[in-house]
């Protein structure tokens, strides 16, 4: 089985490059990120035609996150319990989480807020939406309240860079987001709660980015980030044989600015 995560910068204008690649990865499950459109406005039939289920929560032209699925399509959430909400004139629930099973693995697609700036009120949200994230996963998992045993796949964007060797300069991020050691905190945070990030397990060298800006040439200067990751609960760690971040996917027109992260697991139930 492969599962993917890829924030495809708007489904409408990639739905094509989108099927195409699942087509060329033989990727089963493809978590979607910053779809940029309404659940009216996606591009459904495309993925379905391809032999995917698709499930999707967006509520305006930012944000929005997807799951697409070739082996199965349940239990699909909107939202993890006690996701902090966010709004500068009314607060309202971002269309940032989707869960669903696929093949008995509860995969959620996480768009983590940006942050904007250390003083700024998204960073605050940033951090208690993090926060919110790890106690509902930790509850997943606990006897009693869970299931130990749950094969759970966090993955997606968190606009996080864990390591400063996960960005092109570390000292050009010095003083913003991404980088500050209460994100960092937040994100390392999973593993307290009995995650791995597996996509660092098998693809832990230097440079290995996943995001490289539009502007300045960024992408074939290499002055990219590493922010798309992959925590999965103890259970489905342990069927991860490999992973990999498919660079290729960010050349070429039409490219989104972030690039596939997949994993590949074992048939083991």
């Amino acid at each position: 089985m492969r599962i993917a995560t890829w924030n495809v910068n708007s489904v409408r204008a990639r739905a094509d490059r989108v099927v195409a690649w699942l087509e060329r990865s033989g990727t089963d499950v493809l978590a979607m990120q910053e779809t940029k459109c309404r659940d009216e406005q996606f591009p459904y039939a495309v993925l379905e035609a391809a032999g995917y289920e698709v499930a999707h929560v967006g509520t305006t032209q930012w944000n929005g996150v997807a799951i697409a699925s070739r082996v199965g399509l349940a239990d699909v959430e909107a939202g993890f319990p006690g996701q902090p909400a966010y709004g500068e004139e009314e607060a309202v629930v971002e269309a940032r989480a989707l869960g669903a099973t696929c093949a008995g693995v509860r995969v959620w697609s996480l768009y983590v807020p940006h942050g904007r700036d250390p003083g700024h009120p998204h960073y605050t949200y940033k951090l208690a939406w993090l926060e919110g994230l790890r106690a509902a996963a930790g509850s997943w998992l606990e006897a009693g309240t869970g299931d130990p045993e749950a094969q759970i796949a966090l993955v997606g964007d968190w606009n996080v860079i864990p390591y400063d060797t996960d960005v092109y300069d570390a000292a050009a991020f010095a003083g913003h987001t991404h980088v500050t050691e209460p994100e960092r905190r937040a994100f390392f945070a999973f593993g307290d709660a009995g995650y791995t990030e597996v996509s660092r397990r098998h693809v832990p060298q230097e440079g290995a980015y996943t995001y490289w800006d539009y502007q300045q040439l960024c992408f074939p200067k290499n002055k990219g980030l590493r922010i798309d990751f992959a925590w999965a609960s103890p259970a489905l760690a342990a069927r991860v044989t490999g992973a990999s971040i498919d660079r290729e996917e960010r050349k070429g027109k039409g490219a989104s600015d972030h690039v596939p992260v997949v994993l590949d697991l074992d048939d083991r139930p």
